[in-house]
């Protein structure tokens, strides 16, 4: 039903997508804006932080999944924070043929940098809300998006 003033009403799932979706874009525009001094793309942050996470050195192939692109893309990401010095290819110890992707000390550096961009980016999104609010946020996003033994 709906109202002259409001018009048509819509289910409030597809409200609260609208809503998740305009959240996720103004968190990009926040976190490109305080990513811009570290020269880092949100490609190659995410890059980056996928590597740290990792239990062991990834292949390129692991980087390519986690990513959700093909193994090119991967191969510029790679190459941009290796002239950077953020990461080095390393052979694998059990087959010479697959190279690994480990951060440097560089890239350890810039990570603490990128962690402090985008906890300034989330502060300018999550300004309005109080301590509770964001605690209560933070329970629900844990829900909707932590998977469970997901390391590379």
């Amino acid at each position: 039903m709906s109202s002259p003033q409001s018009g048509p009403r819509t289910a409030p799932d597809t409200d609260l997508a609208e809503q998740l979706v305009r959240l996720t874009r103004r968190m990009h525009r926040a976190q490109k804006r305080h990513l811009e001094p570290l020269a880092l793309t949100p490609a190659q942050s995410r890059l980056l932080r996928i590597v740290a996470h990792c239990d062991t050195p990834p292949r390129m192939a692991d980087l390519a999944a986690r990513l959700d692109v093909v193994p090119r893309a991967v191969t510029t990401l790679v190459d941009a924070l290796e002239a950077a010095d953020a990461v080095r290819r390393v052979p694998d110890p059990a087959n010479r043929r697959v190279v690994r992707i480990e951060l440097t000390e560089t890239g350890r550096t810039t990570l603490g940098a990128l962690r402090s961009a985008r906890r300034a980016a989330a502060e300018d999104i999550l300004a309005p809300l109080t301590a509770d609010q964001r605690e209560l946020l933070g329970g629900l996003l844990s829900t909707l998006v932590d998977e469970p033994g997901r390391r590379c």
